[in-house]
């Protein structure tokens, strides 16, 4: 970030020295090591919440693709059934069709068997 050496520093030492004197130096540095810290805090803990957004939203996409991934293959699997089904709607009603037809000719056959063998 900066580029400071420690011959910068000793040199804004000893005019922090000269110029605040040795009697108010320390509660200097004092206060300036707290906004240091307070600054770091403040720009850690916007990091953090920036990393925790970034984490979320590539969970909520991640959790959407296999959202997606999981519907297609669930239409894949309903697919086979509804024809199926569909098939064997299809054949129960024909059979409940021809099983109709069958038996209202039946009685009719019957009726035509026993008129020409009168004998049963």
């Amino acid at each position: 970030m900066f580029d400071i050496g420690f011959t910068e520093i000793l040199l804004i030492g000893v005019v922090a020295l000269v110029v605040l004197g040795p009697e108010k130096l320390p509660i200097a540095v004092r206060t300036l090591g707290m906004w240091i810290g307070k600054a770091k805090r403040t720009i850690g803990g916007i990091q953090s919440e920036i990393s925790e957004e970034l984490r979320l939203d590539e969970l909520k996409r991640t959790v959407s693709v296999a959202k997606e991934q999981l519907n297609s293959e669930l239409d894949e699997m309903k697919t086979p059934f509804v024809d199926e089904s569909a098939n064997t709607k299809k054949e129960a009603v024909e059979q409940a069709i021809s099983s109709s037809v069958e038996s209202k000719v039946s009685p009719v056959n019957i009726a035509t068997d026993q008129s020409k063998n009168p004998s049963q």
